[in-house]
């Protein structure tokens, strides 16, 4: 992101949960801007969620993949709201529930008048797969905003992990609207970088 962008105002930490929806109807009223999160499963997407936001537990996470299977919607004292999209990719789940999650994702990424941006975390040893790719076809249709989180960078040295973030630039060159940062919920890398992007969308 851009260096020179002001730190945000917006109290992340204030993030409670109001509601996890199943249908778009369930959907809160559009009100002001939210800003989403979505990733293949075990990417990383609860932790960085809860390590954003500083508040451990907000977003659930699981050993088991594919164990969201609704959007949650979590809600800032401004009114403002971080949206927990389902975590696609995983094999196991039956196909039937993996096209209602696709179909539910897709609509809320390209109806929801609110939305502002989408939070993109992907594995750094592994970005950029078929079903990523997929994903930002879809975000670049609905001229959405994303950034890229490449997430569990700890694992990685710290030549690797800036190789794997030039790399994925390299590739997305070409893509408008696209941004990618390094993250870590473990050493923390990247935390204030990305809050400042979540803030500068949920402020607009």
């Amino acid at each position: 992101m851009n260096e020179s962008r002001k730190v945000t105002a917006i109290d992340l930490n204030s993030a409670r949960f109001i509601i996890s929806a199943h249908l778009p109807s369930q959907w809160p009223e559009e009100t002001l801007s939210e800003v989403a999160f979505a990733g293949r499963s075990n990417v990383g997407k609860s932790s960085a969620i809860n390590t954003i936001v500083r508040r451990r537990g907000l977003a659930k996470t699981s050993k088991t993949p594919g164990r969201t299977r609704q959007i949650v919607f979590f809600e800032l004292d401004s009114g403002r709201r971080i949206v927990d999209l389902p975590g696609y990719g995983y094999a196991k789940v039956p196909l039937e529930v993996r096209r209602h999650w696709e179909q539910t994702i897709t609509d809320y990424l390209t109806n929801r008048e609110t939305l502002r941006a989408l939070i993109l975390p992907m594995d750094a040893r592994r970005p950029l797969t078929p079903l990523d790719l997929q994903m930002l076809e879809i975000t670049a249709r609905a001229d959405l905003p994303v950034h890229i989180l490449l997430t569990k960078s700890d694992k990685l040295s710290r030549n690797r992990a800036a190789a794997a973030l030039l790399e994925t630039k390299k590739l997305l060159n070409n893509e408008p609207g696209v941004s990618v940062q390094l993250f870590s919920s473990v050493d923390r890398t990247g935390v204030d970088e990305a809050i400042d992007a979540i803030g500068h969308w949920l402020e607009q």
